[in-house]
């Protein structure tokens, strides 16, 4: 029985010493990757400056400019972007000397004795987080914060904040750190920077104030709103109170100088009792310029540009923009644009509608391009704007395009591959869907159970037909590739738009915009060629050099063919545009155009283009609502923009390529026509691709009645088909 015993000591030690063995692991790894981590903090802290306040400095109060040029090519001022923020720099001597004391008796006490970390607030913190009412970040850590525009609650933030924090303080002195801060911290009502919150809340220079003064100022910061003087001084006046005590405490006042500055009469700039010195810095309230929504697409496209040529953060664009001394030249027609503000502003054609619910009135979007990727003109609402760097619809409200999206996601990529061409017959009929019969068309009906041309199912919008090329013929996964890589939609879901019903009918999961669906149209208008939108041409900083990479020779990459163009352009030059209105300028030019309307009528959509430009147009409620409406009203809008644009412009057409003809087609058969075709229609195929000609009309067939001598052939194929669907 001895020998089992020894046994199971032997597996007891055996397992000790395999657990012995991964605590030693474990702990070497754990030195490794400490010493690690410490050796790179180390090394950081004592580096190279991480943080240049000089350069933070240089960049403050640049005014950045944006340009247009004029019809006669001559350079034009459109906006000057100096913030929403008010900031202004002024040096550490010229600040009154107890708002630092301020600062310091309610942010960081410490803040002469430490290097950038106050250790034992920090601890304090972790071992309590209530601990003095503060949290654990000194003046130092919060200008970080404030420079770099980071304040996520990280452990990984902290510590790089805390790495920082002490590499700046090895290469600033206390004097310049506290400057820093004090010209950057946000003060309520706009005001970044104690110089500007003097001159807000008592219209004087900062080097001016005393220490109750001071106090108001200092005791803004963590709840600005809250403590706003202006707005709540009750509020502040407790947080103030408090502060002179923190400062007599720690003997930034005398009892003298304390008692004083605790029965000082506080006057503020909306006080009765003020009136402003001649002398003193007084705040005029400017009144705000409301840029043009073409403005305020342009900071938005060189904000996203910079953050991918730089690595910036989006509040570092922004602040590279308004305050880094930027000349932008933007791509506007300054002509065109003043056109479509004209219309939005002043709802001109649109119809009176208003929300059920809010009585709001119904809005829309509208992008102008032109053939090379140039946003020549845009509008983000209906109405005066009011405000700047809103809610542009045109650019940033994602929207089901509907209708719309046929072209660009069946038609032109299914003639693109040779799977369909101009006259190609189709049925019109719905397909089993999930054991269902799917979709219907516009009448509501299930289809005609008729062959169609390709030209007549999208002249008229039918649903069945797409939905067919894409279930039967083009497939799923080449229609999503065509929208994703040759259109650039640019927020398709790899999952549920890789499905029949977003691709047939443009039910797209997160829709698109304006500005993506003209771009995409006019790939149909340019010969094939798809172009990034771009709404400046070149951005050069405050001494000229350029910054990114300039947009004056656009470069495209071929979506589809010069061939597929044509064809497409031909096609879409069959919808009817005549109920949207006379529009006597524009009809003199070709127009290629398709509506788009999203289930239960809740979006409107017009995609159109002439020879000189093309557009993507939005119309709806921002909740989506029904639209009682029975013509599109993007068309009216179409051609109400477009015949004041094109006024006066010289004849021209749109470009055609040697690859394709015009050929009589047989409007029974769809096949090219033969003598013996009565009835027939001019189509545009590709020359290498061209379909066969009609043997089928003769005395047997009716001419141009499609169900004659098919209806046995009807019937059986769509059985076939619904089986197979």
């Amino acid at each position: 029985m001895t020998a089992p015993k020894k046994s199971r000591k032997s597996k007891k030690k055996n397992a000790l010493s395999v657990f012995l063995g991964f605590l030693c692991v474990c702990g070497l790894t754990v030195v490794v990757v400490a010493s690690y981590v410490l050796f790179n903090a180390i090394s950081f802290v004592n580096g190279d400056l991480a943080i240049d306040l000089e350069e933070y400095k240089a960049k403050q109060n640049q005014t950045s400019f944006i340009y247009a040029y004029d019809k006669d090519g001559v350079v034009v001022e459109i906006a000057r972007l100096h913030g929403e923020e008010n900031r202004v720099w002024v040096d550490y001597d010229d600040i009154s000397p107890y708002m630092k004391h301020a600062f310091v008796a309610l942010e960081d006490t410490r803040f002469d004795e430490h290097h950038g970390v106050d250790w034992k607030r920090t601890i304090g913190v972790i071992v309590k987080p209530s601990n003095i009412g503060q949290g654990g970040s000194t003046i130092t850590q919060q200008l970080i914060k404030n420079l770099t525009n980071q304040s996520e609650v990280t452990i990984v933030r902290k510590f790089n904040e805390i790495l920082s924090a002490l590499n700046l303080e090895k290469n600033y002195d206390k004097n310049k750190i506290i400057e820093a801060y004090l010209n950057t911290l946000y003060l309520g009502s706009g005001c970044y920077g104690v110089e500007t919150a003097s001159e807000k809340y008592f219209g004087k220079d900062v080097s001016e104030l005393n220490a109750a003064e001071c106090a108001v100022i200092a005791s803004i910061t963590q709840k600005p709103t809250k403590n706003n003087p202006l707005l709540n001084p009750e509020n502040n006046r407790v947080r103030q109170l408090y502060c002179l005590e923190q400062m007599y405490k720690n003997g930034a006042l005398t009892k003298e100088e304390y008692d004083s500055a605790c029965n000082y009469e506080l006057i503020f700039t909306n006080s009765d009792k003020y009136v402003p010195d001649e002398d003193s810095k007084v705040v005029v309230e400017e009144e705000k310029v409301i840029n043009s929504f073409y403005v305020d697409y342009v900071i938005q496209c060189v904000r996203d540009d910079l953050m991918e040529a730089y690595g910036y953060s989006k509040q570092q664009a922004i602040d590279e923009i308004y305050y880094g001394g930027l000349k932008i030249y933007a791509a506007v027609d300054l002509e065109v644009q003043d056109i479509l503000e004209d219309v939005y502003v002043n709802r001109k054609s649109f119809p009176e509608l208003y929300s059920e619910d809010e009585g709001i009135p119904v809005q829309s979007a509208m992008t102008i391009m032109d053939y090379n990727g140039r946003v020549v003109a845009i509008v983000g609402q209906a109405g005066e704007k009011t405000e700047n760097r809103g809610l542009n619809r045109a650019a940033n409200s994602y929207r089901q395009p509907g209708s719309t999206i046929k072209p660009i996601a069946c038609y032109a990529p299914a003639i693109e591959l040779n799977l369909i061409h101009y006259s190609s017959k189709i049925r019109d009929y719905a397909i089993a869907v999930n054991g269902k019969l799917w979709p219907h068309n516009v009448d509501e009906t299930l289809g005609s159970n008729q062959n169609v041309t390709v030209q007549y199912a999208l002249q008229e919008s039918h649903n069945t037909v797409p939905a067919r090329i894409i279930n039967f013929d083009l497939g799923i996964e080449n229609s999503f590739t065509f929208l994703r890589d040759a259109f650039k939609l640019s927020r398709l879901d790899e999952k549920e738009d890789r499905q029949l019903a977003p691709l047939a009918t443009g039910a797209l999961y997160n829709g698109t915009t304006t500005v993506e669906m003209a771009a995409a149209y006019a790939t149909f208008g340019n010969g094939g060629m798809y172009y990034d939108p771009y709404s400046y041409y070149k951005v050069t900083n405050s001494t000229g050099e350029e910054i990114i990479l300039s947009n004056e020779q656009p470069k495209g990459h071929r979506a589809i063919s010069e061939e597929t163009s044509d064809i497409m352009c031909e096609l879409l030059q069959t919808v009817d545009t005549s109920y949207y209105g006379s529009g006597s300028n524009v009809r003199k030019f070709q127009i290629m155009a398709k509506t788009g309307t999203t289930t239960n009528n809740t979006n409107r959509w017009f995609c159109a283009g002439t020879p000189y430009y093309v557009t993507a147009i939005w119309f709806g409620f921002d909740i989506p609502e029904r639209l009682d409406v029975n013509v599109n009203p993007c068309g009216k809008i179409f051609i109400t923009v477009f015949d004041r644009v094109h006024k006066g412009l010289p004849d021209k057409e749109f470009p055609k390529s040697s690859g394709t003809i015009e050929k009589k087609y047989c409007q029974v058969t769809g096949l090219l026509a033969s003598s013996s075709c009565t009835s027939t229609a001019t189509g545009c195929y590709k020359i290498n691709s061209l379909p066969g000609t009609c043997t089928t009309c003769s005395s047997f067939y009716t001419p141009g009645n499609d169900q004659d001598g098919d209806i046995v052939d009807n019937i059986i194929s769509g059985i076939v088909d619904n089986i197979i669907g």
